[in-house]
């Protein structure tokens, strides 16, 4: 090989290391200098601790909702059983006849348990679906499963804006931040003219780019971290499970470099700064505000939701016929159970014998008009999830929410546990309804109780490995493309 070739490129190579140390020193002094470095850390702080303290109070108050649920439920739990002392003692009360919870319909009705969702310890995160679903229902014993109310009435304003969290801060203003943190560092140089006393190093544009931005994105990443340790602790977030915090950390940090990543290119293809901050924020709004827009209105349109005014009609008039046929519903009913039948008799059927068959009955016929919704949610869910990818702003934004637990893969399945806790609590007291067993202070120890179980899935490790191979590609991508400025040479611009 030729001796002057290995001399050059063992000259180079040594040039390229020294570079590294001079840009890092260089950088370090200019962004002080420029009071970049106070810059950020003052508004990382404001911005996290305000969007931490913001979500963890939203969180305290889920929490204290029910808690106050579950108290007024242990509160009325022990009126009843004094109710029922002094009912099994003989005593006269001071009640309603229908009220009396002797009477198993009474304890499903007026009783019921708690059914919650209790928040997870990251779950001040992202407020997600939190805004839209309630946390807590009391299913009762006469009430239908399709109708449980999971929604509650929120601020208009507020669904139209969003929730200050710290996803907001992350997904929305972390890429702007980044934006006007390195919009211009190759272009500066040439209109400050600096970039002559450059090109007379042997270093190429590419890789003195690549090597700002990845001092950048080192010196942003130590404040970031910094900053959200910091807000923690000073927040007083209780219960951290560290691998979770280590989990948003890293997806964080993969989200900031695909920003980097476009930057770079950015900064290799385009001209003036003026450009380059105009093809950045044009980027964003891509990214963050275009794209999941129109994956949100493509999925309505593709599979829309059925009229619930129709179905709102349907029961309606189901319910008006069954009510017409009770005592024909009744009789099939219990031919069709007679372990309910054994105890059963003319002169013992009361309302809720006709009422709760007849309700058996509604819920079948409506099952179909009810599985037609649900169908067509899961496909307006699945289509946003395969498209998903699209974005990075959707894939970190959905993979904050599985994180906080506040998914709508998390509200179904709590929507989900509800109803089957719901079938469980009418079936386990409408035994004792067609038996025509009255219900004691023994019965209650074997009383249904609700336990929330938590979504496990979770694709936040997956969702930063794709964020890094698509930063890795457009960088990739940058180094092995010629740009303009290097066809021109770095002093024609």
């Amino acid at each position: 090989m030729d001796p002057a070739f290995l001399w050059r490129f063992s000259y180079n190579h040594k040039i390229h290391l020294t570079m590294l140390p001079y840009n890092f020193k260089y950088e370090l002094r200019l962004l002080l200098r420029s009071r970049w470095i106070q810059l950020l850390s003052v508004l990382l702080l404001v911005l996290f601790g305000f969007s931490t303290y913001n979500g963890s109070t939203k969180v305290e108050k889920r929490t204290n909702d029910i808690s106050s649920a579950k108290k007024e439920v242990e509160e009325t739990d022990q009126a009843m059983l004094k109710l029922l002392d002094s009912v099994e003692r003989g005593m006269e009360v001071s009640a309603s006849p229908w009220t009396i919870p002797t009477s198993p319909m009474a304890v499903g009705n007026y009783h019921p348990r708690v059914a919650a969702m209790e928040p997870k310890p990251m779950a001040f995160v992202s407020t997600g679906q939190a805004d839209l679903f309630t946390h807590y229902v009391k299913p009762t014993v006469s009430g239908d499963d399709f109708a449980l109310n999971f929604t509650e009435m929120t601020s208009p304003v507020q669904l139209l804006f969003g929730s200050f969290d710290l996803a907001f801060v992350i997904v929305y203003l972390l890429p702007l931040l980044i934006i006007a943190f390195t919009y211009n560092v190759l272009s500066s140089e040439k209109e400050q003219g600096s970039l002559r006393l450059l090109a007379s190093q042997p270093i190429s544009v590419r890789k003195w780019v690549f090597q700002k931005l990845i001092l950048r994105f080192f010196w942003l990443s130590i404040l970031v971290t910094l900053s959200l340790y910091i807000v923690f602790l000073v927040v007083g977030i209780q219960a951290l499970d560290w691998l979770s915090v280590l989990s948003l950390l890293g997806l964080t940090l993969c989200y900031m470099l695909f920003w980097f990543a476009l930057a770079f290119l950015v900064n290799l293809f385009v001209d003036s700064s003026a450009k380059n901050a105009v093809s950045l924020i044009m980027l964003w709004v891509i990214f963050v505000l275009l794209t999941p827009s129109v994956l949100n209105q493509t999925a309505s349109t593709l599979y829309p939701m059925p009229s619930r005014t129709i179905l709102i009609s349907e029961m309606r008039e189901h319910k008006a016929e069954a009510t017409k046929k009770q005592d024909e519903i009744l009789d099939n009913f219990l031919r069709d159970h007679p372990e309910y039948a054994i105890n059963d008799s003319t002169q013992s059927r009361n309302f809720y014998h006709r009422y709760m068959a007849s309700q058996k009955i509604v819920k079948e016929e409506l099952e179909p008009i009810v599985g037609e919704y649900e169908d067509q949610l899961q496909k307006q869910q699945e289509w946003s999830r395969k498209l998903q990818w699209l974005s990075p702003a959707i894939v970190v934004q959905e993979s904050l929410n599985q994180l906080a637990g506040t998914s709508t893969a998390d509200y179904e399945n709590y929507r989900r546990q509800v109803i089957e806790f719901a079938e469980t609590w009418r079936t386990h007291l409408i035994t004792f309804l067609y038996n025509n067993a009255t219900f004691s202070q023994q019965d209650y120890a074997s009383l249904p109780q609700f336990t929330y179980s938590n979504n496990t899935n979770n694709n936040v490790g997956f969702s930063s490995v794709v964020l890094l191979l698509i930063a890795a590609a457009l960088l990739i991508f940058g180094f092995a493309v010629q740009g303009r400025s290097e066809k021109k040479g770095m002093l024609s611009h």
